[in-house]
């Protein structure tokens, strides 16, 4: 039975791994592993996912009013056009990324695979683009980055963010389009294991717990976006991606020895 506490610790887990390109979903499924949890996941995993999005929706609450009021505006057709290779990808791959999910058989290389791409990112020039600067390629080429990032230890926020500087995004709108573009990759997510939950049976989780869990997920994810666009302004990414080394690196050894 999942505790108040490591409901909190889950919800932290999740709020701060979804924007920091570290891989929210492998850190997730070691998480889960760590407290024995292994069958806690699809509705875990959906309501964290809601926390996450509280998140989200309360840090962009003027871009969303703004396509509220302008639906059919740019800033609507950049993430629907960003969203398209994730939509396409998910779709195709879904009952192989559900496989490899449960498993975890392939974290440890993307987490590898994230730390090199995080490290690359730091050779591209400073670009120059605002918001108003991206055009629908830019957001197209994004989101291809995007629908990578659907396997489990792939950072979305991570490889979003490399292929915004890549587009000669500056440094913090590039942080700020990438979560910005999270938000429908976020609400599918949450859509797709609603189905799925509501074709299977429920796991035993307590009301209270799941609570806990959600607010945690979004004060934590909240503090991670806002902390993280001001710190890619002028700070590197190499912190995260030797950190992922170290992390793919040891789930191998411990995958390889049979110890996890």
């Amino acid at each position: 039975m999942l505790t108040k506490i490591e409901a909190f610790i889950l919800g932290l887990i999740q709020g701060l791994t979804e924007f920091l390109p570290i891989s929210s979903t492998g850190h997730l499924y070691l998480g889960r592993n760590l407290f024995g949890l292994q069958e806690a996941g699809l509705l875990l995993d959906t309501m964290l996912h809601v926390g996450t999005l509280a998140a989200v929706f309360v840090f962009y609450r003027h871009e969303f009013l703004k396509i509220l009021k302008n639906p059919f505006g740019k800033l609507t057709w950049l993430l629907v056009i960003g969203t398209i290779p994730a939509v396409v990808v998910g779709l195709l791959l879904k009952d192989y990324i559900d496989e490899i999910s449960k498993t975890g058989s392939t974290i440890g290389w993307e987490f590898l695979i994230t730390g090199l791409f995080l490290w690359m990112a730091e050779s591209i020039k400073n670009g120059h683009k605002k918001m108003e600067d991206i055009s629908y390629k830019d957001s197209f080429i994004i989101g291809i980055f995007q629908a990578v990032a659907i396997m489990p230890a792939i950072s979305r926020s991570g490889f979003t963010i490399v292929a915004a500087l890549w587009r000669k995004l500056d440094r913090e709108t590039a942080a700020y389009f990438s979560f910005l573009l999270s938000t429908p990759a976020i609400v599918g997510a949450v859509v797709l294991q609603s189905f799925d939950l509501m074709e299977g049976s429920a796991e035993t989780i307590s009301l209270s717990a799941l609570a806990v869990g959600i607010i945690s997920s979004a004060i934590f994810g909240y503090i991670a976006v806002r902390w993280m666009i001001g710190y890619l302004k002028n700070h590197s990414l190499k912190p995260f991606a030797i950190y992922v080394w170290i992390l793919g690196v040891a789930v191998l050894f411990f995958q390889f020895t049979g110890k996890f």
